[in-house]
C-alpha cells in the first residue's frame, strides 16, 4: 500500500524530523512537502531529506494568500499523489493516533472496512504551562486536552481526512475531499469516521456550511483520533504567531486562539505507545548525511527568533498576556464571570494544578 502525506510548511524546521519519523511508523510511504518563505532552515532541511530520498520538496506555487489550497491543487499533477493508494492531508502539528491492530494506517483502514475516505476528529492538546522550547518529541511533552467529545461547547469538532485513490474527487480540501454536488446518490463515496461509521449525511454532501469540515466527535474515536498540538511551548507559540500560517500572511494577535486550545481538563498519553520506535526512527533519520546538523541549526534559529521577538515590547506583553490566561475557553470564562464564580488559575501561576 502506498500512502502519500501532503503538507504545507513555513518555519517548521525543529518539528520536521519527528513528524516524518512518526508518519513512517504509521506506514506512510511518500511525503510531498510544499514550503514558502522559510527563514529557519526548513527548506534546507527538506532539500537534504529529498536528496536522501525521504521526501519530495517543492516551493509553494501560490502567488496570493491561498497557500494551502494552491498547493493541494498542484499536488494532483505529481506522480507521488497520482500513484498513491491513499492520500493523507495534514499539518506538521497533527499526529494520527491509531488505537487498533498494529497502530498503522493500513490497520485503521481495515478496521473501518476499507471505505473511500476516513475523516478523523481533532483532539486539541494544551500548552499546559510548558514555557521553554525543548528539542524533544512533541507527542511526549504535551499530554492534556479538552474532553475529547466536547470542545468550547461544540460537539462537532474539525477533522482531517484519508482519501482512497478511487474517491470521486472534485478537489482536495485541507480538511476533507469534495465531490461534485450533482453526483448521483448511488455514486457517492463510502466515507467513515474514526469508528468505521458512515459520516453524517450533511457532512458527506457538504450541505451544512457551518459544519462543512466537522461533525460530532461523540463515538467517533474508537479506532483513531487526530492529536493536534496547535500551541506547543509558549516559546514556539510566539514564533508561530510571528510567522503567520500557510493560509494567511499575518494573523493579528488575539489570545482567543490560545485560550480555545489550552483546556487541560483531560489527560491522554495513549500516543506514547509510539515513543520507543519513534526515538529509533528519529535517530535513523538524523544519521543521514547533513540531517542532524540541519535539524540542530533549525532549533538554534527557532530559539534565536524567540529571543529577537522578546526584545520587542509588544511580544513581551503578548507573552505576559498568555501566561496570565486561564485554561477555559472565552465562553466558559464569560459564563463563570456572569455567575460570580472564580476562574481557574493559569498553569504558569505558582501552585497551579
Amino acid at each position: 500500500m502506498r500512502v502519500t502525506a501532503v503538507t504545507c510548511v513555513k518555519n517548521e524546521g525543529p518539528f520536521l524530523i519527528e513528524w516524518i519519523a512518526f508518519h513512517r511508523l504509521l506506514s506512510v510511504t511518500d511525503f510531498l512537502f510544499y514550503s514558502n518563505d522559510c527563514s529557519d532552515g526548513t527548506d534546507r532541511l527538506l532539500d537534504a531529506l529529498a536528496k536522501a530520498g525521504i521526501v519530495r520538496h517543492l516551493p509553494n506555487p501560490a502567488e496570493g494568500r491561498g497557500y494551502q489550497m494552491e498547493a493541494l491543487k498542484d499536488s494532483r499533477r505529481h506522480t507521488v499523489v497520482q500513484e498513491a493508494d491513499w492520500v493523507w492531508i495534514a499539518d506538521v502539528d497533527e499526529f494520527l493516533n491509531i488505537h487498533v491492530g498494529n497502530h498503522t494506517i493500513p490497520a485503521l483502514i481495515e478496521a473501518c472496512g476499507n471505505p473511500q475516505a476516513i475523516s478523523l476528529n481533532f483532539q486539541f492538546f494544551a500548552n499546559d504551562g510548558v514555557e521553554a522550547f525543548e528539542d524533544l518529541p512533541v507527542i511526549e511533552q504535551f499530554n492534556r486536552s479538552h474532553n475529547p467529545d466536547i470542545w468550547c461547547g461544540e460537539f462537532a469538532i474539525e477533522v482531517k481526512s484519508l482519501i482512497r485513490k478511487d474517491f470521486p474527487l472534485q478537489y482536495y480540501g485541507a480538511h476533507r475531499p469534495f465531490f461534485k454536488s450533482k453526483l448521483a446518490p448511488k455514486k457517492r463515496p463510502q466515507w467513515s469516521d474514526g469508528s468505521g461509521r458512515p459520516v453524517p449525511h450533511k457532512f458527506l454532501v457538504a450541505a451544512n456550511a457551518r459544519r462543512i469540515r466537522k461533525f460530532p466527535a461523540f463515538g467517533a474515536r474508537r479506532f483513531a483520533t487526530l492529536n493536534h498540538y496547535a500551541l506547543r511551548s509558549l516559546d514556539s507559540y510566539l514564533v508561530k504567531n510571528d510567522r503567520g500560517d500557510v493560509n494567511r500572511e499575518y494573523r493579528a494577535f488575539d489570545d482567543t486562539y490560545w485560550r480555545e486550545r489550552n483546556d487541560v481538563a483531560h489527560e491522554d498519553r495513549s500516543i506514547h505507545r509510539y515513543l520507543p520506535r519513534l526515538r529509533a526512527e528519529i535517530a535513523a533519520l538524523k544519521a543521514l548525511p547533513e540531517i542532524a546538523a540541519l535539524h540542530d541549526a533549525a532549533c538554534a534559529l527557532h530559539r534565536a527568533k524567540r529571543d529577537e521577538l522578546l526584545a520587542q515590547e509588544d511580544y513581551r506583553a503578548m507573552k505576559a498576556q498568555l501566561m496570565a490566561a486561564g485554561t477555559l475557553c472565552p465562553d466558559e470564562e464569560a459564563l463563570l464571570a456572569s455567575l460570580g464564580l472564580p476562574l481557574p488559575p493559569s498553569p504558569y501561576q505558582k501552585g497551579a494544578t
